[in-house]
């Protein structure tokens, strides 16, 4: 099957997380990307184990489906190469802090002069703009900022950071939409663009409801647990054995719950529990009733008893249950490859089914260079001025 971003040109001199997850992607789809990595070890995600035959694990997950090359961009030859490859690119994708592109030579109106379709796509911490433009920004500072990790934990606990890095994430779905957006708006006009994306503004535009309950009631999120801040029972519950997530949180379903699954029928008209409203105000009484139902009997017990009656219900999970789940391996979320050093590998699926333009794994992460000679024979470099190149450290 032929691919829907087929075509597209990504030259991707981005690493760690948020930029190669995008550009991944991107590859999924279908696009040509050549990863630029930095001279002489790459991208720092191959200094992070776990390491399989001193291949990074964490290197591999977000690299596949991309063509290798190592280039020293601080020397002229190095910053030629670059430029040459900007010429036919669509879309180039950096995560410098800001201010460093303009000093390498590299920074949109230098390529724009060269390539004036190219679609930009810087990824920073804080942005291009602001106080905090020239900060250093991880995930955890981003999480900090935009008032997550105040929001998560246990109602008496400290503050806890989200288990993902999901600000990182959340930059690189910002990226990759915005990155389509832009592409499509070329097609039509032959125009490229500059695309400014943040950590900290990708992950805050995902707290629309707790916006909506500061914007329209003044409530600033508290911390939790799982409970939900407006609906109950919407939350985790401990069994006999374990704890449960339930999500009962419509009037029907509440009542259905109480009749059939936990035989509490006096419940639906206990003013405590009366609307999905009055109960998320009395969460911690229902959560204490509820338990001690639920404590006669195994985890595995109730998630039958909610599935044969239309109860939103699920498992809490480690995450090697998660990967041993059958529906997990059923959606073909766990794909394996074989790595030409590494060997036998896993790793994850394509979360978006399509029907015609599935995602597609083409290729493993480049080895370090892996496509130097490729890739510079197809800008018009001979055999000789490549091993040159090396020779001079231009390559790696």
């Amino acid at each position: 099957m032929e691919q829907a971003l087929k075509g597209m040109k990504v030259v991707d001199l981005s690493q760690v997380l948020a930029g190669p997850y995008c550009t991944m992607v991107l590859g999924d789809m279908g696009a040509d990307v050549v990863k630029v990595e930095k001279f002489p070890l790459g991208d720092d995600t191959r200094t992070m184990g776990p390491y399989i035959k001193e291949e990074s694990y964490m290197y591999m997950m977000v690299n596949r489906n991309k063509r290798g090359v190592c280039l020293n961009l601080k020397t002229d030859e190095g910053l030629q190469v670059l430029y040459k490859l900007i010429e036919e690119a669509d879309v180039f994708i950096e995560n410098y802090r800001p201010g460093v592109t303009k000093k390498l030579g590299i920074d949109y109106d230098t390529l724009k002069s060269i390539n004036p379709g190219l679609i930009y796509c810087s990824i920073s911490g804080y942005g291009q703009t602001g106080p905090y433009k020239n900060k250093g920004g991880f995930d955890i500072m981003a999480q900090g900022l935009s008032g997550l990790i105040d929001m998560t934990g246990e109602r008496t606990g400290k503050p806890v950071k989200v288990g993902i890095a999901i600000h990182d994430i959340a930059a690189a779905q910002t990226a990759i939409q915005s990155i389509l957006a832009a592409y499509i708006h070329r097609l039509k006009t032959g125009n490229g663009q500059y695309i400014d994306v943040s950590l900290v503004d990708s992950g805050l535009a995902w707290t629309v409801w707790e916006a909506a309950a500061y914007f329209g009631k003044g409530e600033v999120p508290r911390r939790n647990g799982t409970a939900h801040r407006v609906s109950a029972p919407y939350q985790g519950y401990k069994t006999k054995d374990g704890f449960i997530l339930i999500g009962a949180a419509n009037q029907k379903l509440w009542e259905k719950f109480c009749l059939s699954v936990i035989n509490k029928p006096e419940w639906i008209k206990d003013k405590r529990f009366l609307t999905n409203s009055i109960r998320a105000q009395h969460v911690d009484e229902l959560e204490v009733e509820l338990e001690n139902v639920l404590k006669d009997h195994d985890s595995s017990y109730w998630l039958d008893l909610l599935d044969k009656n239309g109860i939103p219900s699920g498992p809490i999970y480690s995450y090697d249950q998660t990967l041993a789940d059958e529906h997990i391996l059923s959606r073909e979320m766990i794909l394996e490859y074989e790595h030409p050093v590494a060997g036998a590998m896993k790793t994850l699926g394509f979360p978006a089914k399509f029907s015609e333009t599935p995602g597609q794994f083409k290729s493993p992460a480049p080895l370090l260079g892996q496509h130097n000679k490729e890739v510079l024979t197809e800008l018009g470099y001979s055999i000789e001025e490549i091993d040159a190149f090396q020779k001079k450290h231009v390559l790696s």
